[in-house]
């Protein structure tokens, strides 16, 4: 009577391994290109809502808010009240009668990314290389939102 063997040889799950950490390689660094990029909206849509309050105050009162911004519900009657962002800090800076600038500014693992936007939608990108901003680059000329590695608006 002869035995059959069963199970796989060495050779087999050496394979098996190599072809799953290729793949591993590949798709690992592209879901958290994914993630980053997903979370990246948070910061475009609080800055467009900024600039939206920003650019009523001025219709209402022909001034900009030189009290800048605050999260607060119940804001100073030189101030507009902006989001509170997950990802993100809005900040208006000190704002003139006549300019502003809005910055969005990455905290938790969103650390190094930073996008602003003034009076005149001119919009800027910033990054410090370090966390998750490594290897992205501002656009040239940097006057968008970069949305992708390789400086892509």
């Amino acid at each position: 009577m002869r035995r059959t063997q069963r199970g796989f040889t060495l050779i087999e799950a050496m394979v098996t391994v190599a072809i799953i950490a290729i793949l591993a390689a590949v798709a690992i660094p592209s879901y958290r290109d994914y993630v980053i990029r997903g979370k990246l909206t948070e910061a475009f849509g609080g800055l467009a809502d900024a600039r939206v309050k920003i650019e009523q105050y001025y219709q209402d009162n022909r001034t900009y808010p030189v009290g800048g911004c605050t999260t607060s519900t119940t804001p100073g009657a030189t101030q507009v009240t902006v989001q509170t962002l997950k990802n993100f800090t809005l900040d208006c800076g000190t704002p003139t009668a006549t300019a502003y600038t809005v910055t969005a500014t990455g905290i938790n693992d969103m650390t190094g990314f930073s996008y602003t936007v003034d009076q005149n939608a001119v919009k800027t990108s910033t990054f410090s290389g370090t966390g998750s901003s490594a290897g992205w680059t501002a656009a040239s000329p940097n006057t968008c939102w970069v949305m992708r590695k390789g400086g892509q608006c």
